[in-house]
């Protein structure tokens, strides 16, 4: 089974990508990049799942927005569940700039057979995509009591915690079922796992934001393979396949909502 995450740039940003596969029961990092254009990113979804494979993807974007106005529920929902951690997502609706780009990307997954999975049957084989959220997803996973804020800031400050979203990364998801597996080819950089330059004294701001896109787009790609290893019973969906929705992997030292 493969598992794509894509941090999409929702205006004219580019697109963090992961794909992950799953192989003898662990994630192997095949692929950690970014591409500027949507048809890129298209081109490079359908060379990691080809045509009639089995896979889902995971979209940091919305997809699907209904509304005209105002917010959908599940945006809604992550200000109540999440909000106490700071990790409320933006409103989305169809008159924002952003919203037929990330519509029509969802649309563009949809012809080619990857459908919408707000419930989700564990390991089933299929094609799949849903809405993630990497903010409450790591809140969840690696139990934090607020989110990293690695998006803004000083340099030095968003530095540090990237770091601590690398170690959090490398320390936690090796031991979660499935997990990740850090031996593998992606490894063989020269900053480790990732190949990503923020190791250094004095990274750029346009390094942070490389390395934040990757790693944010690392975190879907794991979501994705949890929701599809463990469906609702280990995951909770906010919001639902009407109204838009996205999928939340339960804190994990209770595999429960709170």
């Amino acid at each position: 089974m493969k598992f794509l995450g894509i941090d999409l740039g929702w205006k004219s940003q580019p697109s963090g990508l992961c794909y992950l596969k799953l192989i003898d029961e662990k994630l192997q990092i095949i692929d950690l990049s970014r591409q500027e254009l949507i048809v890129d990113v298209l081109t490079w979804v359908d060379n990691c799942i080809q045509s009639q494979e089995a896979g889902i993807i995971a979209v940091d974007a919305p997809t699907l927005i209904p509304n005209k106005t105002g917010s959908r529920l599940a945006d809604k929902l992550t200000h109540k569940h999440f909000g106490k951690y700071h990790a409320g997502c933006y409103p989305a609706n169809q008159n924002l700039p952003f919203a037929e780009r990330t519509i029509n990307f969802g649309l563009e997954l949809e012809s080619r057979g990857f459908v919408h999975a707000p419930t989700m049957e564990p390991q089933k084989l299929g094609r799949y995509q849903i809405e993630v959220f990497p903010h409450p997803a790591m809140v969840h996973l690696f139990d934090l009591q607020r989110i990293l804020k690695y998006k803004k800031g000083r340099i030095q400050e968003r530095q540090q915690e990237l770091l601590k979203l690398y170690n959090y990364i490398t320390d936690i998801l090796p031991h979660l079922e499935p997990g990740l597996n850090l031996n593998s080819p992606a490894q063989a950089q020269t900053s480790g796992l990732f190949g990503i330059e923020f190791f250094s004294s004095s990274p750029t701001g346009a390094e942070l934001k490389a390395a934040e896109d990757k790693l944010d787009s690392l975190i879907c790609a794991y979501v994705a393979a949890y929701w599809w290893y463990w469906g609702e019973q280990r995951n909770l969906v906010l919001g639902d396949g009407s109204t838009g929705y996205i999928v939340i992997p339960c804190r994990v030292s209770e595999g429960v909502m709170e």
